[in-house]
C-alpha cells in the first residue's frame, strides 16, 4: 500500500561526504567535499540539513545546531564505475553503469573528431581544449563574433561543448551544430556523455554572460530506469532542473528549467502547491558548475547556505503524506587537486511530517536505494537488470 502520495527527490549536485573506499583507483585519496567545506569556514549555517540529521553521517565542527534530529540518513556508496553526473544519476534511478563515459581533459578531442564536425557544420574550430567556460569566452569570444568560427572545448566530464553568441551565431545555428556534433560523438571512441549548447551574449572581453537558453544533448539511459517504470504506471514524474536532459526526457511527464539552484529550490517549492501523486526529481547544478570545479570553497558553503534557507521554506510547506530525499551524485571537492569530480559517497536524507521516528541506517552499497525507495511507495516493480534495493519498510 502507498505510504507517500508525492515524493520529492532533491540532488545537491556534487554534495559528497567523504571518499569511496576505492577512491584511490581514480587518484582521488583523501577528498571530502562536505568535511573540507566544513573545516575551511568559521561557520556554516546549514541548521536545516543538521535537523535533518547530516551530523549523523559526516561530523560538522562549525556547524551550530542543538536542536532534535528528525527523519532517516544513510550513507550511498556508488556501485558504478566512474564519477560523473550521468553515472550517478543513472544509478539512482537504477542503473549499474560497468563503462565509463569517454573524457578528453587532458588531450582535447581527435583531430579526426574535430575535422568531421568541421566539415559537416561548415565552421572552422577553435578552442578545442579543457576550459572554464568563462575563461575561453574571454580568450576566443572576440575572435567567434569577429570570424564566424566555432568554439568547442571539454571540461573534467565527459562533455563535448560549443559555444555560439546569441546575437552573432545565433541559438539554432547552434543547436544545429550541436545536433551533429551529437551524431557524431555516438561512435564508441567518442562517445562522450553530453553534447553541451552553450550561448552567450556581450561584445568583448570581460562582459561575455552565458544565458539560460543553455541545452544538452545526452546520451539516452542505457536500460529503462524507475522513471520509466513510474510514468509507465501513470505516475506523474516531475523534472526540474537539468534532470530531463539526463535522461534525454526518458520517464519524465512534465519538465521545469532553472536558471540556478535557488530557482531550482523555488520551483520545487511551488511545487508542494500543485496536486499530483509521484515523483518530484530536481537537481541543483551550482554546487557543481559554479563552485567545486572552480575550486571556490567559500562560494560552496555559500551556495550551501541559500539552500539551507530554501530547504526550511520547503519543510514548512510540507504535508502529512508527502516525502522528502536530499542526496547527491558525486563529490567536487573545492579544496582538492585538479578541477574533476571526486569519487565520494553521498548522503541521502530521508523526511516526512508523517514520520513517528527516525535513525541513521547502515550504509547502502549502491545510490540505487534512492530509486527502488520510490517505486517500492508506488507499487511499482523495478524494470529488468536494475540494481539496489528499498529502504521504504525502514521509515516509521
Amino acid at each position: 500500500m502507498r505510504k507517500y502520495k508525492r515524493i520529492f527527490t532533491i540532488v545537491i549536485d556534487s554534495f559528497g561526504i567523504g571518499a569511496m573506499p576505492n577512491a584511490d583507483e581514480y587518484d582521488d585519496e583523501g577528498c571530502d567535499t562536505c568535511g573540507h567545506i566544513d573545516e575551511n569556514v568559521s561557520e556554516l549555517k546549514i541548521p536545516n540539513l543538521a535537523k535533518l540529521g547530516l551530523g549523523r553521517l559526516h561530523k560538522l565542527t562549525h556547524v551550530n545546531y542543538t536542536g532534535d534530529i528528525q527523519g532517516y540518513q544513510a550513507r550511498l556508496l556508488e556501485a558504478s564505475i566512474g564519477k560523473d553526473t550521468m553515472t550517478g544519476h543513472w544509478e539512482m534511478m537504477g542503473l549499474h553503469i560497468t563503462k565509463p563515459f569517454q573524457t578528453f581533459t587532458e588531450t582535447g578531442f581527435p583531430k579526426e573528431l574535430i575535422d568531421e564536425l568541421s566539415k559537416r557544420t561548415g565552421r572552422v574550430i577553435i578552442g578545442n581544449k579543457s576550459a572554464s567556460g568563462t575563461e575561453i569566452l574571454d580568450e576566443l569570444g572576440e575572435e567567434e563574433i569577429t570570424t564566424g568560427h566555432m568554439i568547442v572545448y571539454t571540461s573534467a566530464d565527459s562533455v563535448l561543448q560549443i559555444c555560439g553568441n546569441e546575437e552573432t551565431f545565433g541559438l539554432e545555428e547552434l543547436y544545429r551544430c550541436c545536433e551533429i556534433a551529437r551524431e557524431i560523438t555516438m561512435k564508441d571512441e567518442w562517445k562522450v556523455g553530453r553534447v553541451i549548447a552553450r550561448p552567450y551574449v556581450g561584445k568583448k572581453r570581460g562582459e561575455f554572460k552565458r544565458t539560460s537558453n543553455r541545452h544538452d544533448y545526452a546520451l539516452k539511459p542505457s536500460g529503462k530506469t524507475a522513471l520509466d517504470a513510474l510514468k509507465a504506471a501513470d505516475y506523474d514524474v516531475i523534472s526540474v532542473g537539468k534532470i530531463k536532459d539526463i535522461f534525454d526526457g526518458e520517464g519524465i511527464t512534465e519538465s521545469y528549467k532553472s536558471v540556478s539552484s535557488v530557482h531550482g529550490m523555488e520551483q520545487t517549492i511551488s511545487l508542494l502547491d500543485k496536486d499530483f501523486t509521484g515523483l518530484v526529481f530536481t537537481n541543483l547544478v551550482d554546487f557543481d558548475a559554479l563552485w567545486g570545479h572552480r575550486r571556490n570553497t567559500e562560494g560552496y558553503a555559500q551556495e550551501l547556505e541559500k539552500f539551507d534557507v530554501k530547504l526550511g521554506e520547503f519543510l514548512s510547506k510540507m504535508k502529512e503524506d508527502d516525502l522528502l530525499m536530499v542526496t547527491a551524485d558525486h563529490g567536487n571537492d573545492p579544496t582538492f587537486k585538479g578541477t574533476d569530480h571526486t569519487k565520494e559517497m553521498v548522503p541521502l536524507l530521508m523526511y516526512s511530517p508523517s514520520m513517528k521516528s527516525g535513525k541513521k541506517l547502515d550504509d547502502q552499497n549502491s545510490f540505487a536505494v534512492v530509486g527502488c525507495t520510490i517505486t517500492d511507495n508506488f507499487d511499482v516493480k523495478m524494470p529488468e537488470n536494475t540494481i539496489g534495493n528499498s529502504l521504504l519498510a525502514e521509515l516509521k
